[in-house]
């Protein structure tokens, strides 16, 4: 049953992406595409050129074409799948697409850039630009911002949920943060009167042990060559997040936290996330503990008993199976028909 469904949404999502072709006029199709040939050279040289002017430079023309593409009608059912270091992103209901890359600028400063295109009925341009602010947001777990004030990253997943008869949109992301350390962010967008807004009360604790108050936006912080696992998984229905303890017991320095093979999470309850402190959880019953039955005793002689046992218990299972051999049964009797 579950590969028929999955067929069908395959088959639909193939249905989809046909008829969105269509929408887009063959003439335009051949000048996207034209665009698209530029935008793969400027998303090459963003990420390979050795100097940061020349990165600067790319991202600039990146950015000016980028957005003569998507003026062309009805532009936002155009894939643009050649361009792998830009991350696009649509969720369920096609509402938006939203684009987010990175300039590196040197080890210190790296810039994300981004854009929300909204899908109109009309085909015209409707578009956000995100403004990176991480630099100077004091407090980016509880700030709530527009496209303007934007805590950048570079955006792997997006979830879509619903509550109180409204859509809520969380994003995933990655941050290549600084020298030291890099950032994986789990950010809440939401649309007030069609604006964008980032951020809110969305993370909660209510169901921890230790009471902690609600934050706006989840942020891992943790050692540059360190990978800890954050994403969704679609079965369990949860954001499943890899626990961080710190290599030195200086939990404060982010740049000596790493991923210990323990999982929390949040499950989306009531229009919020709510915190998970362990999943995957396995607890042995009180007394049930696994113990060893060395056959050697405290001063190091073998215990007879034991071996004694081990043998009568292999042979009462031999006797059971010769047993069961010379058993017969009574033959059946056979039925008139």
């Amino acid at each position: 049953m579950k590969k028929i469904l999955t067929a069908m949404v395959l088959l639909a999502i193939v249905h989809q992406s046909a008829n969105a072709q269509t929408r887009i006029a063959k003439a335009d199709i051949k000048i996207l595409r034209q665009k698209e040939d530029s935008l793969k050279k400027y998303a090459g040289q963003i990420l390979g050129a050795i100097n940061s002017s020349d990165r600067l430079k790319a991202d600039s023309m990146f950015t000016r074409v980028l957005v003569r593409a998507l003026l062309i009608p009805h532009s936002f059912y155009y894939a643009f799948d050649s361009l792998p270091s830009i991350s696009k992103l649509c969720p369920q209901d096609s509402t938006f697409k939203i684009f987010t890359w990175q300039l590196v600028i040197n080890d210190y400063v790296i810039r994300k850039h981004g854009a929300i295109q909204m899908n109109t009925d009309d085909g015209s341009l409707k578009l956000y630009p995100l403004i990176d602010k991480s630099a100077v947001t004091v407090n980016q777990v509880d700030t709530v911002a527009d496209n303007r004030g934007w805590i950048g990253a570079i955006y792997y997943n997006i979830i879509q949920k619903r509550s109180a008869n409204r859509n809520y949109y969380t994003l995933l992301g990655f941050d290549e943060n600084n020298i030291r350390t890099n950032r994986k962010i789990i950010e809440v967008l939401n649309f007030n009167n069609g604006e964008p807004q980032f951020g809110g009360r969305y993370f909660s604790y209510e169901e921890d042990t230790v009471f902690k108050t609600a934050i706006g936006r989840y942020i891992m912080e943790y050692k540059k060559t360190d990978g800890p696992k954050l994403n969704y998984d679609p079965d369990m229905d949860m954001i499943v997040v890899e626990h961080l303890v710190s290599e030195s017991n200086e939990p404060q320095k982010k740049w000596t936290l790493v991923g210990d093979g323990d999982y929390e999470g949040f499950k989306w309850k009531n229009g919020k996330w709510v915190h998970i402190e362990k999943i995957f959880n396995q607890v042995t019953p009180l007394g049930k503990e696994p113990v060893p039955n060395p056959i050697r005793d405290a001063n190091g002689n073998i215990d007879e008993s034991k071996l004694k046992g081990g043998e009568e218990e292999t042979d009462k299972q031999t006797e059971e199976k010769d047993k069961t051999k010379t058993k017969t049964t009574a033959p059946k009797k056979k039925v008139k028909g």
